[in-house]
């Protein structure tokens, strides 16, 4: 935890410059004392991808409406969403009723900041239920978008120098009268993905069947991802297409920093960092 101690006289927001991290920080977070001692903590993301053993599916369907209430009287969560998974580890329409995810904003732990925030009654649920667990640790970096009206991560820088494995998170709430032209892309672009140069892994995550719909991949660095974003010629027209059409309501792109990636998923860890 950083301490500093000033006089704040007015509302602000405050970046440093983090040795550790080697990384532009935004601090979202800030707790006053009585006198006016600032507490900082970096703001993450926690992502959990859960698989539940054969036949037990309906709890995991179970858990979107459970895990609400130790989510909303959680103080320290800033932002959160509860999602079902896709089955080809991108967008797509054939959910897999065993797999389930949570996205967890939150600031990290004042005594072990890099452990993920996750409440102890969800963590015990998985646990009760046998579940295989991936679990990440993400540091928001770059991005522009909302969900659901809001900025997610903080503001965000749009670039950053950072040159390493990187997380990367597309969502959109598609309209409905562009439902049809969005599903009709998506599984070209999936499989030509799947075979990227630098691609590591991604999974399927969304809100809502068929409108509200996103994806988490992770690549081997940024500019292995800007290949297949913008040189791959069929991306590229679906890109454009997306903007030109306005197939979403709504929208977000966000790169991550992968801090820890820990359990398994079907057997393996789909990501290992080397330190």
């Amino acid at each position: 935890m950083k301490i500093l101690t000033f006089t704040l006289l007015e509302p602000c927001s405050i970046q440093i410059k983090c040795k550790r991290w080697n990384s532009q920080l935004e601090m979202n977070k800030i707790y006053l004392s009585f006198n006016q001692t600032a507490y900082f903590r970096f703001m993450l993301a926690s992502l959990v991808i859960v698989r539940y053993p054969r036949w037990l599916g309906w709890i995991g369907f179970l858990s979107m409406a459970v895990f609400r209430f130790p989510l909303w009287l959680n103080s320290s969560i800033s932002f959160w969403k509860l999602m079902g998974c896709g089955k080809n580890g991108s967008f797509d329409k054939t959910p897999d009723w065993r797999q389930w995810a949570l996205l967890i904003v939150h600031p990290s732990k004042k005594n072990n900041p890099d452990q993920p925030l996750i409440p102890l009654f969800i963590s015990s649920w998985w646990n009760i239920f046998g579940c295989e667990k991936w679990t990440l640790l993400l540091e928001p970096i770059e991005g522009h978008g909302y969900w659901d009206g809001k900025l997610a991560f903080g503001d965000l820088p749009k670039q950053s120098d950072y040159l390493g494995p990187i997380g990367v998170l597309t969502r959109a709430t598609i309209r409905i009268s562009k439902l049809g032209r969005f599903w009709s892309h998506v599984d070209r672009i999936a499989q030509q993905m799947a075979g990227a140069k630098g691609f590591i892994c991604s999974v399927g995550i969304g809100e809502m069947p068929f409108i509200k719909q996103a994806t988490f991949s992770i690549w081997t660095g940024k500019e292995a991802m800007k290949q297949f974003a913008y040189k791959m010629k069929d991306h590229a027209d679906v890109v454009r297409k997306t903007h030109q059409e306005k197939w979403y309501s709504e929208d977000m792109f966000v790169r991550f920093r992968p801090i820890s990636s820990t359990g398994s998923l079907n057997g393996k860890l789909p990501f290992k960092i080397i330190s």
